[in-house]
């Protein structure tokens, strides 16, 4: 019986290895082309931002007259080497190891939170810019530099999508290196006590 079940027992492996390295290289593939994406997001909503000025009447605006735009630059340009960097080591066909794993995880959170802070900021100057704040006397500003806000409007915008890109890729790094854990053992409840509290 022994040799039956062992004769039966490696097809069943040699299947099941097959379908977990087929999901090995369709989920390397989807990571690779997710680690693409952002690098070209990054690099048209910095292009998008380093062009940003205009002058008039009332004066020249910048991109580097605000802090917020000046970091959302680097923010983009940084996201961008890495996506570059990272989708080059997801495509090499090597078995994914703890160091490794957790290298990409700790760097996925690091630049989603990155990006997703200069986005934010970003988006709150350009409210503030767009709306003005009556509580502080601050008037609007893109009645008069339309075309500033017009491009930085749109500069933002691009860096939400690599953002969501970002943190589908935190999901993704998560799954591969918490997926390399034992679920944590499981007790029977019938050993467990329960304190009873008067009442």
């Amino acid at each position: 019986m022994e040799k039956g079940e062992a004769a039966r027992s490696p097809p069943m492996q040699l299947k099941m290895g097959d379908e977990l390295e087929g999901n090995t290289s369709s989920l390397r593939t989807a990571e690779t082309l997710l680690r693409l994406v952002p690098v070209g997001l990054c690099v048209s909503a910095l292009v998008l931002m380093l062009k940003n000025s205009q002058q008039n009447e009332y004066g020249t605006v910048d991109y580097s007259d605000l802090g917020a735009f000046r970091y959302l630059v680097h923010a983009n340009g940084i996201c961008a080497g890495y996506s570059l960097f990272s989708a080059v080591i997801a495509a090499m066909p090597r078995p994914s190891t703890m160091p490794r794993a957790w290298t990409f995880f700790l760097l996925d959170q690091v630049l989603t939170y990155l990006i997703l802070a200069a986005e934010a900021v970003s988006a709150e100057v350009l409210y503030l810019a767009e709306n003005g704040d009556a509580a502080t006397t601050w008037s609007s500003a893109c009645g008069y530099y339309g075309r500033f806000c017009h491009k930085g409007t749109a500069s933002i915008a691009i860096t939400f999508v690599a953002v969501v890109c970002y943190v589908v890729l935190s999901l993704i790094s998560s799954y591969k290196l918490f997926s390399k854990y034992d679920a944590p053992a499981s007790r029977p409840s019938a050993g467990i006590e329960v304190a009873a509290f008067p009442g």
